[in-house]
Order: structure tokens, then sequence, then C-alpha cells
């Protein structure tokens, strides 16, 4: 017998999936042939709005999380059932893009040892089939943990998301770069508690990143009840606006700290990297936001005839939406900036800009992806 099914979930998917795209959408403002940020405008609005929907993807976690673990049946089966739903979508988009964009060669052979670096975005599917190796062999842990032993691990894994701010902080907020062999950079990371130049594992490397997510998603699941409005207001709303603050504050500061009140602001993309340190996925901010959103989403249970028709579909397709979007949204980033251009002095073209691209991209992704996967037999192995 299937197990009733969560409404919640299913809004939860098609809300971070709109903000994937606007994280998406955003991005043109502070990267193009590494770090370019045109005006001071461009530099608060990327700020502002990446910030606000930087937790898009760990909510992506915390659902899979939610519905999937402990595992419910053998790990044989679970490979099986992930097999149809992600590898196959995911090796057939990857050749999508392999041909689309660079040269196919290079791209095919690339993908031998990792996904095409034009299509970033199918980082995150790399990373869930990380998690997803992790949930058999720790099932048998998850079905028998109390709700104190899973707060001392959780509490300490939100210590490690406080590892990016705090190696800024210890090497002056001058992070040395170096590159990978893949030639693309990488921070040289002040070493905590076990680290060093010759050895990454750390104290805390285990129980740090997307593995956090995987244990909240538990906590959530077995021992978070039915809050009411009053308290999931009071922890929630809190929660989100405290992470979006960080995020934000250290985004802006450090975009304006390079600018040193000149634009634009040209470099290569070591200075994004630095950028972004307060809105990596497994960083302070960013949980927070995540906590308070999955509190607030929690209270959605509107199934009504607009869930049938919309919401559970395109959930349903969220997964394909999110493998095909950049191809769609590449395109309307580029027609809307050469039909507004640069922001310049009218600060309401940047906003304009990223969400005319995330919405439009949305809206047509969706559509196809809903269509394309009511067709029989194909449709899901494209989409998911």
């Amino acid at each position: 017998m299937e197990n009733k099914r969560e409404i919640w979930v299913d809004w939860l998917r098609v809300i971070a999936c709109f903000m994937v795209m606007v994280v998406h959408s955003t991005e043109p403002f502070y990267l193009a042939d590494g770090s370019a940020v045109l005006t001071p405008g461009d530099a608060f609005w990327a700020s502002f709005i990446d910030s606000l929907v930087r937790c898009c993807v760990p909510l992506f976690a915390l659902a899979s999380s939610y519905l999937l673990f402990p595992l419910r049946y053998s790990a044989g089966e679970f490979a099986r059932r992930r097999a149809v739903r992600v590898l196959i979508p995911l090796a057939i988009w990857s050749l999508v893009y392999a041909f689309c964009w660079g040269s196919p060669a290079e791209n095919l052979k690339g993908l031998l040892v990792n996904f095409n670096y034009a299509a970033g975005h199918l980082w995150f599917v790399y990373m869930l089939l990380g998690v997803y190796l992790l949930m058999p062999l720790l099932s048998p842990w998850a079905e028998k943990v109390g709700r104190k032993e899973l707060g001392v691990y959780l509490c300490i894994w939100l210590f490690t998301t406080s590892f990016p701010m705090l190696r800024d902080l210890l090497g002056g907020g001058h992070q040395a770069i170096v590159t990978g062999a893949t030639g693309l950079p990488r921070q040289a990371l002040y070493p905590l508690w076990g680290e060093a130049s010759w050895n990454s594992y750390g104290v805390f490397y285990y129980i740090s990143g997307f593995i956090g997510y995987l244990l909240l998603g538990l906590y959530f699941r077995r021992f978070v009840g039915d809050l009411s409005w009053k308290k999931t207001l009071a922890i929630g709303v809190p929660s989100f606006l405290a992470g979006f603050a960080i995020t934000f504050a250290g985004f802006y500061r450090r975009i304006m700290a390079t600018a040193a009140g000149s634009f634009p602001v040209h470099g290569p993309i070591d200075y994004a990297v630095q950028w972004e340190t307060t809105i990596t996925f497994d960083s302070t901010g960013v949980v927070l936001m995540a906590i308070g959103a999955i509190l607030l989403l929690r209270k959605i249970n509107s199934g009504g005839a607009f869930y049938r028709r919309i919401v559970l579909p395109v959930s349903q397709a969220s997964y394909g939406m999110y493998l095909a979007h950049m191809l769609v949204l590449a395109a309307y980033s580029a027609l809307f900036r050469g039909w507004l251009g640069t922001g310049g002095s009218a600060l309401w073209v940047t906003p304009v800009e990223i969400l005319l691209t995330a919405v439009c991209s949305y809206v047509t992704v969706a559509v196809a992806a809903v269509l394309i996967r009511r067709i029989p037999k194909v449709g899901k192995l494209l989409m998911g």
C-alpha cells in the first residue's frame, strides 16, 4: 500500500524549482567570462535576489530525505528505482548538453569522469547520488535513533556550516586560489582541526556538507509534528530572515569591498568564489533559510483542483525541469539583456531582467516537461 502523498512536498518542489531558475537568472549579473559586476545596482540586486532564494537546492535535498530516509525497501530495490528515476535522465541530458554547448568530442570525453562544466547545474545530481549511496548504510541507525542523539549530530553539523565564514575570517578575507586538475579554480582553504595541505579529512569532514540535510530531513519527519501557525511563524520567519541577513550581507559586502567604489568590476572567477562565501549551500545562513522555509511549507495542505491540475504535474516533472532548464534559460537571459540592455542608473532594469528570465524559463520548461513526461514509455525516461 502506497503511503499517503505529502502534498506540501509537491508544493516545495514547484517553488524550489522556480527558485533555482531565479538563482541561475541572477548569475549573469556577477558571472561573465570570469567575475563581472557592471554597476552598483547589479551588485545590490544580484546579492539581494540570489540570497533570497539560495535555499532552493537544500530544499530539494530535504525533500528527498523526508520521503526516502530511512529506506522502506531493500538497498537493491532502492538502487533500481533511483537508477530509473535519476540516472537514466541524467545520462540523456548530459549527452544533450555535450552536443549543444562547446566541443562535443571534448565534452563526451569529459563525461567519463565528470559532468559537462558548460551545464554546471548538473553538479547537484552527482551530489544527490552520493547521498543516495549513504542512505542504505545509515538507514538501520536512522530507524532507531532517538531525538536527543540525532539532535547532537545536527548540532555538530550546524557548527560545520560556520566553516566557510570561519576560514574567510582566519584567512584575513583573502583566500588563496589554486588551480585544480580540471583547470577550475578552488580555494586553498584555511586548515581547521586536522586539515593540512596533505590531508583534507579533518575531524568534521564526514559530518559536513549535504549529509546534514539528510539528517535534518529525518529530524523533521520523525520528531517535528504538526506545529500551530503561531509556533510555525514564531520559529520559521525569524530563522529565514536571520539566514537571509547573513547571506545577503556577506555577499554584498564582499562585492563592494572588491569594487572599492569603482565599477564595473572585472576579474577572474576567483572573485566570485570569494564573494559567495556566505551563500554556499552548506553555510549557516542558507541552512537557517532552509529550516525556516520547510517549517512554512509544511503548513501547505491545499489539495484542490489547482493542486491536482497544476502543482502535482509540475512537481512530478520537476526533476526533468531541473535537468533541461538551462537550455531555455540561457536563451531568455540573452534575449532580455539584448532588449533592455544593462542597468546603468536605471535600478529597475536588473530585477526586471532577472524575474522575466526566471518566469519565462519556468513556464516554458514546465509546459514542455509535463507534456514530454506524458509520452508513453519514453517520457519518464527523459524527465524522471
